[in-house]
This record gives structure tokens, sequence and C-alpha cells, in this order.
């Protein structure tokens, strides 16, 4: 499992495109990030009479971190597309799954070894804000729960883009029907805010899974439909390779 998650992520890393998409995170990342410094000293004069007015956390912190789920969003269909779908179009799934791995342990390799890759987006992510402890005060209890946020979306975007790979033989379409579902998953809260008989599509939603960790609240009910999330595209992946296989 770990050996099909290290060759994974290695080929990752011979990719291009995984190059480009590293590169163009970090940079659009740093943009926003000193453009929320910018605003933040701005207005910081005004608000530092106010009693109990949001500091850097807030202002500069939270944003951030919201804007890394929303790129990080965008850029998971286009390297989880190749997981699944460009092993079976190459002809080389039969060969993986003629060795002696369980589909478990090679749907697993694949999920952590993209895994990786996202979790050293956010990592890199995570330095900037750090990096303003050095001349001002964090509020590192609201930042370790947005950074587990972060983290749990990532765990679930990735495992969701899997099972879509393993449904197709081309990775573009593999790419296209990961980012609509996605896409569907984080817009879905609004059915469920515009109606309160909808109150199953809001539990459906993963931003609204989120954004009380940005807020430094931690429930159990957002930890558990993330485990929910992964585990269940992760054992739905399974099952597609083990149904492939017996065919």
């Amino acid at each position: 499992m770990f050996n099909i998650a290290r060759n994974e992520l290695h080929r990752l890393f011979l990719s291009p495109l995984a190059w480009v998409m590293l590169a163009l995170a970090q940079v659009l990342l740093a943009y926003l990030f000193l453009t929320h410094i910018d605003y933040f000293s701005s207005i910081q004069a005004r608000i530092s009479a106010i009693p109990g007015a949001p500091g850097v956390t807030e202002m500069v912190a939270m944003p951030l971190i919201s804007n890394a789920a929303i790129i990080i969003l965008l850029i998971t269909p286009l390297l989880t597309m190749r997981s699944i779908a460009e092993e079976r179009r190459n002809e080389t799934l039969p060969l993986l799954s003629s060795a002696p791995l369980s589909s478990t342990q090679i749907v697993l390799g694949k999920y952590l070894g993209n895994l990786a890759f996202f979790v050293l987006i956010a990592l890199l992510t995570l330095l900037m804000p750090v990096s303003l402890s050095v001349g001002t005060s964090l509020d590192w209890y609201q930042l370790s729960a947005g950074m587990l946020g972060l983290l749990l979306l990532i765990a679930s975007f990735t495992a969701i883009g899997i099972f879509m790979s393993s449904l197709s033989r081309q990775p573009t379409i593999a790419a296209v029907s990961t980012f609509a579902l996605l896409f569907l998953l984080w817009i879905i809260d609004w059915a469920g805010n515009s109606n309160a008989g909808f109150s199953v599509l809001s539990w459906l939603s993963l931003l609204n899974h989120f954004e009380p960790m940005t807020r430094g609240q931690i429930n159990t009910e957002d930890l558990s439909f993330y485990l929910i999330v992964i585990v269940t595209f992760i054992l739905l992946t399974i099952r597609r390779l083990d149904r492939e296989r017996l065919d």
C-alpha cells in the first residue's frame, strides 16, 4: 500500500501539470495573503478602539485558508483524474489488479499518494499566516481549527476524486465529473438555506461543515460528516475495483 502511495506521489511530481498547479496555487495564495495584510493594515487604526475587534487571525489567516479551500477544489479534479482512469486507459489496471495486492491496498495507496500532494499545498499555505507570529500575536486555537477543517476538506476532495476516476477510462471525463460533484456539494447549501424543509441539503454541504472551523468551532457533527464522506467514497472505489476484478 505504501509503495503504491510512494509511486503515486512520485508520478505526480514527474508530471509538469502537478508542478504548474503547485506553483500557480502558491503564487495566487501569496498574492491573496498580501492583499489581506494590506487591507488589515489599512483598517487596523479604525478598529483598534472597538472592543472585541477582529484581529489578524480573523482578518488575514482565516480568509487565506478559505481561499486555499477554493483553489484546491479547482485543482483536485486535474490531479486525481489520472489515478485510476489512466491506468484503465493504458491497460495497466489489469496488471495492477493481478499483483498480490487487495483492492483495498490499491485504493488506499493511490488515495494516500494524492492526499500527500494536497497536504503539501496546505502546509505551504500555513507557513504564510504563521510567519505573522514574528511581529504579532495569533489565535493559535482558531488557526489550528481552520487548518483541521482544510485538511478534512482536502481528504474529502481526494476521496471523491479517486472514486470518480475509477468510473471512467478517460481522465478528462473523470476530471469534469469530479469538478461537477465537488461544486455541487459545495453550493448545495444554497438550496438548504432557501427553504427550511431542505435541512438535509444543508447537512450535505461541504462548505457548511467547513465554515464553523474557520471560526474556531470544532463540532463532532462536522468531524463525523467528513469522516463519513471519506470512508464512503473510499469504500465505493474499493467496491468498483473488486467488481471489475471479478469481471
